[in-house]
């Protein structure tokens, strides 16, 4: 098939994620100073969104303290710096089982809450777009699932839609974009969505190229959509998704380095994949140009 590269693309910065990368990186931000500031920082060298997720302050466990995502949310729009705010609505949905012998009770790690629980923040700070995990899924974890039954994601794809803010669909498999599909066709979230494509994490979508155009040719013409791999993987695939004609993700989320031996801070990985996307011929959008081609809505907190 042609290539149908993008020829405007906007960057989305994954800051800190939910993984155990705290104490792998001295780089991986834990107060929502250190978030908000990296965030900032990331915008200033390119990127036009930026994905947060919390942690706790001192130990840096992943977090989903509505008070801290405040903070956060204060801090980043108080700033001097324009920048789309995308909070992950991911946190809540973790099961973690015994051992194959005897799975049940579930174990420590577990956090199983309701749907307006794990919605509480995006309410409180009502950010442009948060993120809607739109399936099920094992992870390289023996014994952890995440777990997003369709009656949860109706739930919190249509909490979304009530508040104004844009669901952006978390897709790591085809299946989850058949889902997302669904939930647009019954009125659940709004149509032209807008996807994210994971690729690499274990065990969904594997990183090569056969699977990722698979992904890619089963979302909707007219949605917008970007892409991310992890590890040594995110700088390839800045280049892929743009030739693919999507839009980029990277991050400290999804990997630590710059180069080997080289841990990366925020805003290096956004550079690096600006002189990727600039040198391929296209040009960066800019945060008010993304929530015009989105039809995103900026606002305060309540």
């Amino acid at each position: 098939m042609p290539l149908n590269a993008n020829k405007e693309v906007f960057i989305t910065c994954a800051v800190t994620g939910s993984g155990s990368s705290q104490d792998r990186s001295p780089h991986v931000p834990r107060s929502p100073e250190q978030i908000a500031n990296s965030a900032i920082a990331a915008a200033k060298a390119g990127a036009a969104v930026v994905h947060c997720h919390v942690r706790d302050p001192e130990t840096g466990v992943p977090s989903r303290d509505p008070k801290l995502y405040l903070e956060l949310t204060e801090r980043v729009r108080d700033s001097a710096t324009d920048v789309v705010l995308n909070l992950t609505a991911g946190m809540g949905g973790d099961l973690v089982f015994g051992p194959p012998s005897k799975p049940l009770p579930f174990i420590e790690g577990t956090d199983m809450v309701g749907a307006e629980e794990r919605m509480e923040h995006v309410a409180m700070c009502l950010p442009e777009i948060c993120t809607l995990d739109c399936g099920t899924m094992n992870f390289a974890e023996a014994d952890y699932v995440m777990t997003n039954t369709p009656g949860m994601l109706d739930a919190m794809g249509g909490m979304m839609t009530e508040l104004g803010v844009k669901p952006e669909i978390e897709a790591f498999d085809t299946g989850h974009l058949w889902y997302a599909k669904d939930l647009a066709e019954r009125g659940v979230i709004d149509s032209p969505a807008l996807v994210q494509l994971c690729m690499g994490i274990p065990w969904g979508a594997p990183n090569d190229m056969n699977t990722f155009m698979a992904m890619v040719n089963n979302i909707p013409q007219d949605w917008n959509w970007s892409a991310f791999s992890i590890g040594q993987h995110q700088m390839p695939f800045v280049a892929a998704a743009v030739l693919a004609g999507g839009n980029v993700r990277v991050g400290l989320e999804d990997n630590l380095w710059l180069e080997k031996g080289v841990l990366a801070k925020n805003e290096d990985l956004v550079a690096r994949a600006r002189v990727i996307i600039e040198a391929m011929g296209s040009t960066l959008l800019t945060p008010q140009q993304v929530r015009e081609k989105l039809g995103l809505t900026k606002r305060n907190p309540a």
